[in-house]
């Protein structure tokens, strides 16, 4: 019921994961990370337990294909399971269990795999794996956004989609950024529409805050006020608004005459 893409960017070792399903909340159970050493996706019918052991192992610097044989042994539901993991040295591991719903399958390149199952066919994930590939120029949430979305005008999710999530560790354990659309008609557009308000104001403030190797981070904003400024001027002059409903909002309240205007 469920299609994700997970990557190690091979320029700066961040990890991501991407996932869409006709199911609830898919971002809530799916995606597990721990910055610069591995990323798991759980699915099918799902064993969170594969996502949690798995990235702590990843983090203890097992290799990808170990991890995975041995939790998938131990694993007595491993027949009606889908998961896989890339490890920090973008190593690839995957498993399709016999009895997930048709079609299912996973896909892989350097860095990169795609794993779905109740899919239109094969082409979801093989049009998802090269969409990614083609996109290396852009930055890693919009290239895994551009490959999940040629999944779904590939197919995608037969039954349709309901919920995506994607998630972007850097170097930490909690996520450089983690959007998430829970119940959505189009689940993956709302995902384009978050991450480009997160670019307004909130990835401003992620590039400065603290890190294991920096536990204050950087208090002083003065910084990051002239970039959110910067960035609202750029948006301006390129004749774009803001995608944030809190943004347009506040600007109707300021100013009722914009509402009007629409």
């Amino acid at each position: 019921m469920t299609y994700s893409i997970l990557a190690r960017d091979p320029e700066t070792d961040h990890l991501g994961i991407a996932v869409a399903s006709r199911f609830f909340a898919v971002g809530a159970l799916v995606p597990h990370i721990r910055g610069g050493k591995g990323a798991v996706a759980t699915q099918a019918f799902i064993n969170p337990m594969l996502g949690v052991e798995g990235v702590d192992r990843l983090a203890k610097g097992e290799a990808a294909e170990k991890v995975l044989s041995d939790m998938i042994a131990r694993d007595g539901g491993r027949l009606q399971r889908q998961v896989h993991m890339v490890d920090a040295n973008g190593q690839i591991s995957a498993h399709t269990g016999a009895e997930c719903v048709d079609w299912a399958g996973h896909a892989a390149g350097p860095g990169v795999s795609v794993a779905g199952n109740m899919l239109a066919g094969p082409q979801v994930v093989e049009h998802t794996l090269a969409a990614y590939q083609a996109a290396m120029h852009e930055p890693l949430p919009r290239r895994l956004l551009t490959a999940m979305e040629a999944g779904a005008a590939a197919g995608g999710d037969k039954r349709g989609t309901q919920s995506a999530a994607l998630c972007i560790h850097r170097t930490e354990d909690y996520p450089w950024i983690d959007l998430r659309a829970d119940d959505h008609p189009d689940p993956l557009a709302e995902l384009r529409r978050l991450l480009d308000v997160a670019g307004e104001r909130f990835l401003h403030v992620a590039e400065i805050m603290p890190t294991k190797a920096d536990f204050s981070g950087l208090t002083d904003r003065t910084s990051i006020d002239a970039a959110i400024a910067a960035e609202e001027a750029r948006r301006k002059a390129e004749g774009r608004v803001s995608r944030s409903f809190a943004t347009e909002l506040g600007d109707q309240r300021q100013n009722p005459s914009v509402a009007l205007k629409k």
